[in-house]
This record gives structure tokens, sequence and C-alpha cells, in this order.
């Protein structure tokens, strides 16, 4: 009886701590681990957001970029740091993408990680260069099934989200292409713009300009719904594939056994901060659009598109790193 009376009164105490520290929370200033270099998508998705967070949390909230082979480096890092809930990570289609991706990794992408919030989600986009046959997806996939292996298809980095949404589509789509791996986007859209390439799969926001002045021809937008930017451009499941989605989207997770109630608090700001118009208007102009969630979906969005992503590495016999 002793026992259990001195467990139960350590388990108050211990609930009694945790509140008041989270009650206190936050103190310090709070950093943001990003696993990729200044001015991308992601970076300047949480900087908007992180910004947001600062002025409703009276306390800074900072970004550290610390970009890697596969964010590796900054998903350590963070997986290791107290659980305090000062130091955070963000993650991204990208995290699942390496579980599968990766041979080993210094942690446990679904429990060494409290998954928080998503941020937003955002497309990719099949384009085109505007002087090939064919003008939408169903056009493309009648195209490459009469000329097997000479559609070529360009994407950033063998492994990246973009060239599995590559794969992806040709293994949905029933057809045999070329899918070319480029140095970076700016070289994709180029090659595309040019001619080099006939089709390329690449982040829509970096493509905005080419497609709104032209440049390129948007056949279709990848996640299950329209961009509202471009209204007039379809989904690739509009458009004959119902079985294809391949959005990317941002979140925030925190060291695992950080406290529920600093978990719970980070959620609340979150929310606040992507349901801003303010912030909605400047990720939209990212091509991002601002989507909060509870940590429980963001674990299994997390989840699902670690199964998914490591089904297409393995089929796609994309060599293990």
């Amino acid at each position: 009886m002793k026992k259990t009376l001195k467990g139960g009164m350590l388990a108050i105490l211990f609930a009694a701590s945790t509140s008041a520290f989270a009650q206190a929370y936050p103190s310090k200033v709070i950093k943001i681990v990003v696993p990729f270099g200044p001015g991308g998508i992601a970076d300047l998705t949480i900087r908007v957001v992180a910004q947001k967070m600062s002025e409703s949390m009276k306390q800074a909230v900072i970004v550290d970029n610390r970009p890697g082979a596969g964010g590796i480096v900054a998903a350590d890092a963070v997986a290791k740091a107290y659980p305090d809930g000062y130091t955070l990570l963000l993650i991204s289609n990208g995290t699942a993408v390496s579980a599968g991706l990766f041979k080993r990794l210094p942690y446990d992408t679904l429990n060494d990680f409290a998954p928080i919030s998503t941020l937003g989600f955002f497309d990719l986009a099949i384009i085109s260069n505007n002087k090939t046959p064919f003008r939408n997806v169903a056009e493309l996939i009648t195209y490459a099934k009469a000329h097997p292996n000479k559609l070529n298809i360009g994407t950033i980095n063998r492994g990246s989200t973009q060239n599995l949404a590559a794969e992806l589509f040709t293994t949905v789509a029933g057809v045999d292409a070329l899918i070319v791996p480029y140095k970076n986007t700016p070289d994709v859209v180029t090659a595309v713009t040019t001619g080099e390439l006939d089709v390329a799969v690449e982040i829509l926001g970096p493509t905005l300009p080419q497609i709104k002045s032209g440049n390129v021809r948007a056949l279709a937008v990848t996640s299950n719904k329209r961009f509202s930017g471009l209204p007039d451009v379809p989904t690739v499941s509009e458009s004959g594939l119902p079985a294809y989605q391949a959005a990317s989207w941002n979140g925030l997770a925190a060291p695992a056994k950080t406290p529920l109630p600093i978990i719970e608090r980070l959620n609340k700001e979150i929310l606040a901060a992507v349901n801003s118009p303010d912030v909605q208007k400047r990720l939209l102009s990212f091509g991002v659009t601002a989507q909060g969630g509870t940590p429980e979906a963001t674990k299994q969005l997390l989840a699902s598109d670690m199964a998914k992503w490591a089904a297409v590495i393995e089929k796609a016999k994309i060599e293990k790193q």
C-alpha cells in the first residue's frame, strides 16, 4: 500500500511540475532546425510561420538551416536534443522518403520524434515544352504509349520527391519513359523551356513564373485538388489517373518525450499562425496552401508517406544509400 501511495504521489508531483513548466513555456528562444538551405519552399514557409509564432508567443522563434543528404544531419540533431520544446524540426514528405532511401538512419523516424502539426501543402506540377504535341495528361500518356522510351521526363536528383513522383507517374500510367535527373530546379526548368526536355515534374512554386508567362505549359498538378492560383489546370487524378497523388508538405516535430502540454501549446500556436489571413496570403504566393493539423494526424501522414515512397523506391529499383 505504501509503495502504491508513493508511486501515486510521484505521479502527481511529476504532472504538477510538467504543468508548471508548460505554463512558463516559452521562456527562451525556440530554434527550428530546417534540413534545407535558405530560399527554398520549406525555408520560406517556416520563416513566415515562425515570425507569426514569435509575435504571438512573445519570444523569438529562429530558423537554423542545416542542409545535408536526406535531411539526416538536421533530424539527428533534433532527435538527440533535450525534449523541452526549444529545439524543433521541420519535417516533410522528404523525411518520409529518407526512411526508405537510406539503409540506416541514426534515428527512428516514427519513434524518435513527436509530430506537432502540418504547416502547409504544396503541389508538384507536370510541365511541358510548348512545342510538344500533347496539351494535357491524357494526350501525354497516349503519346508515351505510342512512343515507348522516347519521352523524357526531367526531375532533380534521383531519390528526390520530384524524381519519385515521376517514377510513380510512369507506374500508374503504365508507360515507359526516360527519367532524367538534373542538379537543381533552375536547370530542369531551363531544359523544358529550351526543348531539351519534353516534360518535367517539379515543385509548382518555382515554376509558377514560367507557367504564367507562357514559357512552359502546365499539364496538371499532382495533389488531390486544383491549386487556387491556377484554377484552370487540372489534377493528374482528374486527367484519367484517379489513383495518382503526390502532394508535398511541411510540418513541425519535437524530440520524442517532449511533455504533452508543450506539444499542445505549440500545436495551438501553429494553427493560429497558419489560419491567419496574412500568413495564408504569403504562403499562397509561394504556391503553398497553409494547413495545420493535429499531432495524431501529422504522425499518421508521416507514416503513410513512409510506406508509399518506400514502395515506389523499391519498384523503381533505386539503390539504397
